[in-house]
């Protein structure tokens, strides 16, 4: 587990070093590839991003997190509510708190945080954007959590509304 911790932890890296036809924006920074999600992808990203989160929670010396079906449910909600609101932010159309959304669902568990993004980017360049940051990587490596969901809401020009919600029963 702590082997492949630091192999994701140098492929991220090492893409970040990387060189090569980047276009690059008019404020010198690359500008963001499109991430087309595809129908059958759901596993093959939200497990992308369990790997990631316990690969570093892993390296910090704490226990791994699994999906929760409730909790994938309440991201997917929060996903498409942003997506219509058409801004990131951590309460729903109705008013809505992330407490209120995994109450919701049938979690009767603790939140310990929620991180949500509006990217192009993929599931593990949103991760690493998250863990850059202290308030987002703090819900990331929250010691009490346990269980995690994750879900999104790709708009047809590509857009990604990403929600990561972590809790302990």
């Amino acid at each position: 587990m702590l082997r492949s911790g630091i192999i994701i932890l140098v492929a991220l890296f090492l893409a970040a070093c990387t060189t090569g036809n980047v276009p690059i924006g008019p404020d010198g920074k690359p500008l963001p590839r499109l991430y087309r999600i595809k129908p059958g992808d759901t596993g093959r990203i939200q497990f992308s991003m369990q790997d990631g989160i316990n690969s570093l929670r892993t390296v910090k010396g704490l226990g791994t997190v699994s999906l929760n079906a409730q909790l994938n449910a309440a991201a997917a909600t929060h996903s498409r509510d942003m997506a219509v609101q058409n801004r990131p932010w951590h309460f729903g159309s109705d008013g809505s708190s992330p407490i209120d959304r995994v109450k919701r669902v049938g979690y009767t568990g603790r939140l310990t945080g929620e991180n949500i993004s509006e990217t192009y980017e993929s599931e593990l360049e949103t991760l690493a954007a998250w863990m850059e940051e202290a308030p987002t990587r703090e819900v990331i490596l929250n010691p009490n959590a346990t269980e995690m969901g994750f879900a999104w809401f790709q708009e047809k020009n590509g857009k990604i509304w990403w929600t990561l919600v972590m809790a302990h029963p």
